[in-house]
Parts: C-alpha cells; structure tokens; sequence
C-alpha cells in the first residue's frame, strides 16, 4: 500500500515512450539512436544524455545503455568515459543496470553501474568508474576515476572512500523506491 502522494507532471513536457519511458522535453538527448533506455524509465527536465559521444568509425555502436525503472535526476549529465590508447582518442560505452536512481545536478562518466544503485545529488562520477549491485553513493561525493565500488557499500566524501557496508535488504529498498517513485509520477493534463 502506497501512502506516498503523486508526483505530478504536465503531460505535455515529457515524451511518452511505447515501453513506458517518460523523457522531458527539456532534456537534451544527443545521439538519441546511440541510446538504449529499458523501459519505465524518468528523464527529467534539464539532464542531459551524450549517446553523440562515440567511437570513430563506421557502424552504429550504443554508447550508452539504461536499465528498466531507472530515475534520471534533474541536471544529470550522462556521457561515456573516454581515453587515449596507443594515440587514439576513443570513447567506451556506458551500461547502467536496472532499478538504478542518479540525484539531480550529478555527473556520471562511469564504464558500469550495477542494478539497484542510488547515487545521490550533486555528485561526480569519475570516467571508467564501476558501481557494483546495490551500491549507494551519499550526495556532494566525487568518486574518482578508475574507482570499484564494491557491492552493498556506502560510499561518501570527497574523494569518495568507503564508509559501511549496506544491508542485504538494499535491493528490496531501492527497487521499491524506483518503482514506486515511477508509479507514483502521474500527468495531469495542461
């Protein structure tokens, strides 16, 4: 039972998808055929998504991969790490699991984030970072570059080190809060 209010909307500000994803007209979307979302997932107002970054060459390549029931935060900034290897200048891929909440104004370069992940506002996620399942990320961390985040840790600061180990119940907590946080984000009409 849901006792939480709804969170409202004008239905004409998002674009409504075929497998339920809801993106904000005032999201920036670059390179939207480079993008993957996996349904039931909220892109809000002023994010901004880099599928536009990708590697050189011929084919069509995904840069960037959402999982289902993912909440993208207000001002999030999404784009794929990059390096230069033996003199080339590339960008990799970027996989995000499902049931996976980013906090507004955050910005992620990681190479993978795990399922049922909260990473809180404000925060910098350093390129070729991995995020492991049922991880959380406290608001105003930066994680550096190359950082692991183990499973079922907290991690906070800046530099973002580790601070505890989360319960077991993480996945339950996070995929309820995805879930019901979506269930929840309800238009009404302008």
């Amino acid at each position: 039972m849901n006792l939480q209010p709804p969170i409202r909307y004008v239905k004409s500000d998002f674009i409504e998808t075929d497998t339920g994803n809801k993106v904000s007209r005032r999201a920036t979307i670059a390179g939207p055929q480079n993008i993957i979302l996996g349904g039931k997932t909220i892109i809000s107002s002023s994010a901004i998504i880099r599928g536009d970054l990708r590697r050189t060459g011929p084919g069509h390549a995904v840069v960037i991969s959402l999982g289902r029931y993912c909440l993208i935060g207000e001002g999030c900034i999404i784009r794929p790490p990059y390096k230069t290897y033996r003199g080339n200048f590339n960008y990799y891929p970027m996989k995000v699991g499902d049931f996976v909440h980013i906090g507004a104004n955050t910005v992620v370069e990681a190479a993978t984030i795990g399922n049922h992940v909260d990473i809180g506002k404000n925060c910098v996620i350093g390129k070729f970072t991995i995020i492991k399942d049922c991880a959380r990320i406290d608001d105003n961390t930066i994680i550096p570059p190359n950082t692991v985040v183990p499973a079922l840790s907290l991690f906070s600061g800046s530099p973002g080190q580790f601070v505890e180990d989360l319960p077991e119940s993480t996945q339950e907590v996070v995929e309820a809060y995805t879930k019901g946080y979506y269930n929840r984000f309800q238009p009404i009409e302008s």
